[in-house]
């Protein structure tokens, strides 16, 4: 059976100009078949809350068109559906403690940074070219969830100038193009009981900015791996060693680079200095996504030198088949 994204959750789309991120957790006090039947109701009506806001935005402007996408962690699955077989590659993430990692053949390393796991059952990516469509759906999400769960973190997100990351640069160089992004970010048959799925890592990143910010622009670029303005790639030799663009990439054992639709997404309340990145990956194979974070800390990637990482976990993100099913109770 061949990838079909109309059946696919919004995970290869475009960012969005205003953005909700919301991890919830299961409250430990609810009887699980009930968190299993308010979750069943919640699968349906969703879809519901998502078709009816996208029919009441048709007249709004050409941009506006609401995209969603939410899943649960391997923590949730075991609560929900402990005798429904999992999505292949979903797990627990737990973690990379970089100065404490050894690879097998490397004895020098000498890792510097880590990447925190965080909890979470339940992840949401809401975007939309205005505000009230966001906060309309997550408020109508909300009153069928609130019962059942805390709330981990909540943040805002915003198309920054030209679609630029916080940090001034041109943001998705390395992602796939658009017409090419749903074979990288939809399980195929690989895993024919969840096709139309993906997986997806989501990870908070707070910025130093004072820090950035007082870099000159040459090494900025080097830090990077690219001309600020023009976005166009430095020579190896023009990087410093551990560029972002470097640093960042997936490589399979054959050597080729392996690649995930990447979101990142500015957040800021200027006024505090609460400045920073919400990353988001979603991809095919949860493997090549890990193998990625497990480059960036084992090469010391230079965005880490000024940046605390407050978050990290992957979620399964259904299809809408899939969602149809937990609806009906077929997973238990």
């Amino acid at each position: 059976m061949p990838i079909n994204p109309s059946k696919a959750q919004d995970v290869f789309k475009d960012i969005g100009e205003h953005v909700q991120f919301t991890v919830l957790k299961f409250k430990e006090d609810v009887d699980p078949k009930v968190l299993q039947e308010a979750i069943e109701e919640f699968a349906d009506r969703s879809q519901a809350i998502i078709r009816s806001m996208r029919i009441r935005e048709s007249g709004l402007s050409a941009n506006a068109g609401i995209k969603v996408a939410f899943g649960f962690s391997n923590h949730a699955w075991d609560i929900l559906f402990p005798n429904t077989p999992k999505p292949k590659e979903l797990e627990t993430f737990e973690g990379i403690d970089g100065p404490n990692y050894e690879m097998p053949g490397m004895p020098d390393l000498d890792a510097k940074y880590s990447m925190p796991a965080s909890e979470g059952d339940m992840f949401f990516h809401i975007r939309d070219s205005a505000e009230a469509q966001v906060y309309e759906v997550q408020t109508q999400f909300m009153k069928f969830l609130r019962e059942y769960t805390e709330v981990v973190d909540s943040t805002k997100g915003f198309r920054y100038f030209e679609g630029r990351a916080i940090i001034g640069f041109i943001d998705g160089t390395e992602a796939p193009a658009i017409e090419d992004a749903a074979d990288y970010a939809i399980i195929g048959d690989e895993d024919p009981d969840y096709i139309n799925g993906s997986y997806a890592f989501a990870q908070k990143w707070h910025h130093d900015m004072d820090f950035w910010n007082h870099l000159k622009t040459e090494s900025q670029e080097k830090a990077v791996g690219r001309e600020k303005f023009s976005d166009l790639e430095l020579e190896d030799e023009d990087k410093y060693k551990n560029a972002h663009n470097v640093a960042s990439k997936s490589i399979s054992p054959e050597g080729e680079e392996q690649k995930i639709i990447r979101m990142n997404v500015p957040y800021s309340d200027p006024a505090t200095g609460n400045t920073g990145t919400y990353f988001m990956g979603y991809a095919r194979h949860w493997e090549i996504t890990k193998n990625m974070l497990l480059s960036m800390v084992l090469q010391n990637d230079f965005l880490l030198t000024f940046s605390t990482l407050l978050s990290g976990q992957l979620f399964f993100i259904p299809s809408r088949d899939t969602l149809a099913k937990i609806a009906d109770g077929e997973f238990d």
